[in-house]
């Protein structure tokens, strides 16, 4: 996956970056998700992740380029009072699930049940 950046402008009324970039996904198959794009995006403009909530990102048919927008914000606290509900909840970046534990091996002297 690789990302360009098409265009970015500083609106400094809402304190961020308004990005345009274009996503190069033919390795990966599909179209790459939200969280993925940003953690690229916040490596590229040298920000936190926190701070990095991709608007919309398309993938046009029969091509294996998406275009989005993406907005960056100074501050968390900027961020979530800026952007909507939905877009928020869209770019929440998830914690790696837990490996599931194996199960215990029975040792001598225990009966199975």
């Amino acid at each position: 996956m690789k990302v360009n950046i098409i265009s970015k402008e500083q609106n400094a009324l809402l304190k961020r970056k308004e990005v345009t970039f274009s996503v190069d996904h033919a390795q990966n198959g599909g179209t790459p998700s939200r969280v993925d794009v940003s953690k690229q995006l916040a490596s590229l403009l040298k920000t936190k992740p926190e701070l990095v909530y991709v608007k919309n990102m398309e993938t046009k048919t029969g091509q294996m380029v998406a275009v989005g927008e993406a907005n960056v914000y100074d501050s968390v606290e900027q961020g979530k009072l800026m952007e909507p509900k939905h877009i928020i909840s869209r770019n929440v970046l998830t914690a790696k699930p837990e490996e599931e534990k194996a199960p215990e091996e029975v040792t001598e002297g225990q009966e199975e049940e």
